[in-house]
């Protein structure tokens, strides 16, 4: 029996590289289903060498030739406060593995900005909060709902830059913060708040490798999200995980969807 569309789901791969094929195989086939109706569709990208992998299999896949990418616009959950074009930045990888392989218009990709764009980190959140207002869906909030939220989940359970046990977990009232001196370098970042995550249509976690074996079980196991911030990450319509046979050790096979 199928899981109810709220309920989180897991599907499992036996290594990265087919977890990343099946994703982009899912994000190709959602976002052909917007746009051949003419419909715009809000893809919110996270960085890790998955996110990565995903988006290079997307260029890969040769369904990426027949989407119409105009009406395509393309978010990151997070970034690191460095200069722009730094190694250390999620859109570094974005661009090289797909956005710079496919006609997506410049205007579609709301990177966020840099620590050179002359902007402190507090502005720099806030512009952020400012160009997803541009796209708000009133019934979420004052920004866009994501076909998508792509996020990875980091060893320590964090989502995005939002960090076990401290305040930017909590926040309700804002679109995106700065975050200093966070637990992993760069300490320096910008993230959306969890209303931003959680009103998103799908949210997509991607764990790969067995030191996130105990971070999908908590998760899966309803942690708090104060302490367990991946547990707290919830889709409107769907929550999926998708990990590779190493992460799904301890993942109890009545969880695991085989036909999704």
């Amino acid at each position: 029996m199928m899981p109810e569309a709220t309920e989180k789901q897991v599907v499992v791969r036996s290594d990265p590289d087919r977890i990343a094929r099946a994703v982009a195989r899912r994000l190709l086939s959602r976002i052909a289903k917007r746009v051949v109706e003419g419909k715009l569709a809000h893809i919110s990208l996270t960085g890790g060498s998955m996110g990565g992998r995903v988006l290079a299999a997307v260029a890969q896949n040769p369904r990426c030739h027949e989407v119409d990418w105009s009406l395509v616009h393309f978010w990151w959950s997070d970034e690191r406060f460095v200069p722009r074009g730094s190694a250390d930045r999620n859109d570094a990888e974005a661009f090289t593995a797909l956005l710079d392989r496919i006609p997506v218009p410049a205007e579609n990709v709301h990177t966020m900005a840099a620590s050179d764009d002359g902007l402190s980190i507090e502005d720099a959140a806030a512009a952020y909060e400012a160009e997803l207002a541009r796209f708000a869906d009133p019934s979420v909030g004052a920004w866009p709902s994501f076909d998508v939220c792509f996020l990875g989940v980091g060893p320590d359970a964090h989502i995005a830059s939002l960090f076990p046990d401290r305040g930017e977990i909590q926040v309700t009232d804002r679109a995106a913060l700065a975050v200093r001196d966070a637990p992993k370098p760069p300490s320096e970042r910008i993230t959306v708040t969890r209303p931003v995550i959680n009103s998103a249509k799908r949210v997509w976690l991607v764990l790969v490798g067995p030191d996130k074996a105990s971070v999908l079980g908590l998760a899966l196991a309803g942690a708090s999200y104060q302490s367990v911030p991946a547990a707290g990450a919830k889709g409107r319509k769907r929550t999926v995980f998708f990990v590779d046979e190493a992460a799904a050790a301890k993942v109890p096979v009545e969880l695991i969807d085989s036909d999704y």
